[in-house]
């Protein structure tokens, strides 16, 4: 551990669904960094995020958020790659340099390409069409993903070591899913997601595992429901 950890454990700004707060947990589970977490209710009434109090911590009102060494960081990719250059132990990215950049092109696919275009924020203004907006996206995201990894994975994103790529691409198959999209048309996509479903860290990390998440939603089907999404 660098000399910039403290006794205090870092608190997670998170809510249950949200990949990009589930993209940062499995950093934190997979490094076996110890942390508590703060929920953050997205769909309230009002929305918990554009309070007063949590746009000091997020001034994009948005999750996560991770107090960590007296700081606080928003957005998951920085904060993934903060953890990486402070806890460089158990890392998340390749030696290799030409590896370390296909990590990187995969997550910003993810977060860049799929993830903002399917979020709950927009879809509440494309409204009835959400559906098909969504899975518009998510196919095109996932032909270039697919395409990607036939040729950079190998047990897993990127080679047989588990990275960010790892850590970006199994909160948006759940995403996908929940929108019906069949992951058997995208083999690579469906074969890494069915390899680290069982890993510890990301059974840890699931969202039916996190403090918030509703009893109401104790369906083993909910995840595969655009009916479920609520704004």
């Amino acid at each position: 551990m660098s000399s910039l950890s403290t006794s205090v454990k870092p608190l997670l700004f998170s809510y249950w669904r949200s990949s990009c707060s589930w993209r940062v947990r499995l950093a934190l589970n997979l490094k076996e960094i110890p942390y508590d977490i703060k929920p953050i209710n997205l769909i309230k009434s009002g929305g918990e995020q554009h309070s007063t109090e949590y746009r000091d911590v997020n001034p994009m009102e948005l999750v996560p958020a991770l107090h960590i060494d007296g700081h606080t960081l928003i957005e998951s990719l920085a904060i993934m790659h903060y953890l990486e250059e402070t806890r460089p132990e158990r890392p998340l990215l390749p030696q290799d340099v030409y590896q370390r950049a296909k990590v990187r092109e995969l997550c910003e696919i993810i977060a860049s390409g799929i993830q903002p275009l399917q979020n709950i924020g927009l879809l509440s203004y494309v409204g009835e069409r959400k559906k098909e907006w969504g899975q518009h996206w998510i196919h095109r995201g996932f032909r270039a993903l697919e395409k990607i990894l036939s040729t950079s994975s190998g047990k897993y994103c990127v080679g047989d070591e588990i990275s960010m790529a790892d850590c970006c691409l199994i909160p948006q198959a759940c995403n996908a899913r929940r929108f019906g999209i069949d992951l058997r048309q995208y083999p690579n996509i469906l074969r890494i997601d069915s390899e680290l479903e069982n890993y510890p860290a990301f059974r840890a990390a699931h969202p039916t595992k996190q403090p918030d998440y509703p009893p109401e939603q104790d369906n083993p089907e909910f995840l595969g429901k655009l009916s479920n999404l609520r704004f």
